[in-house]
Formats: C-alpha cells, structure tokens, sequence
C-alpha cells in the first residue's frame, strides 16, 4: 500500500554514505535536497557541506540541486558547494529530476537522489525512475505544511522499516 513512497535505503545522515562505494557501482550523478538533507532548514552552506561536495568531485562525481524553495535561497547554496542546482523544482513532478540528469549527463541507472522527505523528494525519484535514499532530516524546526506530512511520513517509515526487517 505505502511502497509507492518506500526509498531504494534509508540513512541516518547524508554524511553517512558511502559515495566511494556508490561510485565503484556505477553511480556518476547525485542529485541532492538542501534543507534538512544537507543542512538544517534555511541555513547557509557550511564547512560540512562545502568539504563534501569537494569529496564528491574528487570521486568522480556530478552533483545537482533541485530544490522546491526559490532562486535567492539556492543559488547561493549551489555557488557555496560548486554544484549545478534548480529552484522552484515543484517536487514530485519529474520534470526537474530529468533535467538534473541532463544537465549532469547522466542517465536514470547512474544517478541517485539523496533527501529528507518521502512525499516530494523519494516519490519524485521513483516516479523519476532513479534510486533513492532517504536521509534522517537533520533539525526539527521545519515550516509548519512539512511538520504535518511528517506525520504521515512517520506511518509510511513504519510500514518500511516492518518490510525490511522481513527480508
């Protein structure tokens, strides 16, 4: 019922993956959320973020934003962490997670999205066709229509995590 919005993994931390591994699979592309994802809701590149996405070219890797928030809060974000990026991204709609892919050239097999939301970030990837991992949101102070899908989120993570412990 809920595997529509089921991630391909589920994270602790987006600072916990293993991109060196990713990228021995295949993977050349990662498109990323930024709030909660990358750093807390509304806050600047950090030292974190920025020495990641330096770790992530030196692998071999393409990044690319796509946010929901618009160009004043992105564009500084992606100059911070020398990524591609597109605001107003109206996740799920695919449309911007296939232009990700071409403005990273990479296809649906060799690109993963990274983010902190099952209803716009993991369904938008799956309906997309690429992989998905859902990363813990780092801080709980979130806008108020976010707070709420949490805690249908919080049903959904039930029912995966339930499945994955069957396997």
């Amino acid at each position: 019922m809920f595997k529509i919005f089921y991630p391909d993994d589920y994270k602790a931390s987006t600072y916990l993956i293993d991109f060196e591994d990713l990228y021995h699979l295949g993977y050349r592309g990662l498109i990323f959320d930024i709030d909660n994802t990358l750093v807390p809701h509304g806050a600047p590149a950090d030292v974190r973020s920025m020495a990641l996405f330096g770790r992530l070219r030196d692998i071999g890797f393409d990044t690319c934003l796509i946010s929901n928030n618009q160009e004043p809060r992105v564009k500084p974000f992606a100059e911070s962490v020398k990524s591609k990026y597109i605001f107003n991204a109206h996740k799920p709609s695919t449309k911007n997670y296939k232009k990700a892919m071409e403005l990273m050239g990479t296809e649906k097999d060799t690109t993963i999205f990274i983010g902190d939301q099952l209803f716009t970030d993991v369904w938008g990837a799956k309906r997309t066709g690429i992989m998905s991992i859902l990363v813990k949101p780092i801080h709980p102070k979130e806008e108020i229509q976010i707070v709420l899908k949490r805690y249908l989120e919080k049903i959904v993570l039930h029912s995966y995590k339930k499945s994955k412990k069957k396997k």
